[in-house]
């Protein structure tokens, strides 16, 4: 399937926002993780590292750490997923950080497979401390993915990068995100997921703060949220009811992880109940 039109995608998800209707998208680590979510109606599809091992039922933080090429697992994960998505619009998670990559040739390549935009993961705005300032001091930086984002709008891809800031938010704006995803952390609950997280209601503020810092530079900005205490379809009900300016949710483990482990589990529990 070649790559969708931007234009045509922005067009579509503004129109969506016109009718109140939420944006929502989704990671796959899976062919059948995106077949089922392409079934049930999604907006986006979103391929990255993380979905590889949290599939393989580690955690999706494992994505950060140096267990794999990132930018070759999700070249590889391409050959599953793409060949069984019709109807979706596919995009790739990007390490901007990486060295060893010649950013134009790789942004091209991801084209040519039938990846229609790009989003900014790996990325170390998942890391603070003094580990965040050590990284920024020897050049493996946020800039790094904000100047991906900018190439990938220049060769005109959807971008949806993440933030973590106001600034960042601003950044990317200023780069040409079409999508700001507002990152509360990682995703709560199931056997793999983080125990502490941001409050529902710290993560309204914040996303309202960093959406209206974006939309000082473009109006046209389009907000969704993702992550932390943001699991479930009511928590994310909650979040687009409460927030002044969020559009939709993007979900990685709350779309396959969490399901699959709770669908699994009860299915083998009926199995051994039979009589």
């Amino acid at each position: 399937m070649p790559p969708f039109n931007r234009q045509d995608l922005m067009a579509r998800f503004q129109d969506m926002i016109a009718r109140g209707q939420p944006i929502i998208g989704g990671g796959a680590g899976t062919g059948i993780s995106a077949k089922c979510e392409e079934a049930g109606g999604i907006d986006l599809i979103v391929i990255y590292n993380s979905g590889r091992y949290r599939m393989a039922g580690r955690a999706s933080s494992a994505g950060l750490l140096a267990y794999g090429n990132a930018n070759q697992i999700v070249q590889e994960m391409a050959l599953e997923v793409l060949p069984v998505v019709k109807r979706t619009p596919v995009l790739a998670g990007v390490n901007g950080t990486d060295p060893f990559v010649i950013m134009p040739k790789l942004l091209r390549e991801l084209k040519a497979l039938g990846f229609s935009g790009v989003q900014n993961f790996p990325t170390v705005g998942l890391i603070d401390g003094t580990f965040r300032i050590s990284l920024e001091e020897t050049g493996i930086t946020y800039g790094s993915e904000v100047d991906m984002i900018r190439q990938a709008h220049e060769m005109d891809m959807l971008t949806t990068p993440y933030v973590f800031s106001a600034d960042e938010a601003v950044a990317m704006a200023e780069a040409g995100a079409d999508i700001v995803v507002a990152h509360m952390g990682v995703t709560v609950g199931g056997t793999i997921g983080a125990e502490s997280a941001k409050s529902l209601d710290e993560s309204v503020r914040l996303i309202d703060e960093w959406a209206e810092a974006a939309r000082r530079v473009r109006r046209d900005v389009i907000i969704l949220c993702h992550g932390g205490p943001i699991a479930t379809p009511d928590d994310a009900a909650y979040v687009m009811r409460e927030s002044e300016h969020c559009n939709g949710f993007y979900g990685a483990s709350s779309m396959e992880r969490l399901p699959t482990e709770i669908a699994l589990t009860e299915q083998i529990r009926r199995f051994k109940a039979i009589a």
